[in-house]
């Protein structure tokens, strides 16, 4: 794989509950993380006294966050009534020459910064909230 864009790492909303997904306007960095709980399974019959491990056992997760500036209206106002709704939707994170996550997320924080001679800016984080799906591109 060659190098890629950082730009190119999407975060998108279904803004209406029906699969109509739109990018989330003015990320300017992007990040998402897979995590694996795993289940330890040693005991006195381990070969050699070594760690073995439950296969296919364990939460997995996902945690998304991202960081911008106010750029679109329609999906900011989006990301706060998800928030202050506690609703669930889908998103896809679409991960360049990779794939497409596609899934529920909770929107975990919203935080807003702004200085007095800059812009307004945002901070998002999103936790898994269900089964994800991979699909490569």
């Amino acid at each position: 794989m060659v190098a890629q864009n950082g730009k190119d790492l999407l975060v998108k909303l279904d803004m209406t509950g029906g699969g109509s997904f739109t990018t989330v306007a003015g990320l300017r960095a992007t990040r998402i993380s897979f995590n694996a709980e795993s289940v330890d399974v040693t005991s006195l019959e381990s070969a050699g006294g070594w760690r073995e491990l439950l296969a296919g056992s364990g939460v997995k997760s996902a945690s998304v966050s991202g960081s911008g500036v106010f750029r679109d209206e329609v999906t900011d106002e989006r990301m706060r009534q998800v928030f202050f709704d506690g609703t669930i939707p889908q998103f896809q994170i679409v991960i360049p020459d990779f794939g497409i996550i596609e899934g529920p997320f909770q929107v975990t924080a919203i935080e807003y910064a702004g200085s007095h001679n800059g812009e307004a800016t945002y901070e998002m984080s999103l936790a898994s909230a269900g089964a994800l799906s991979f699909t490569a591109i």
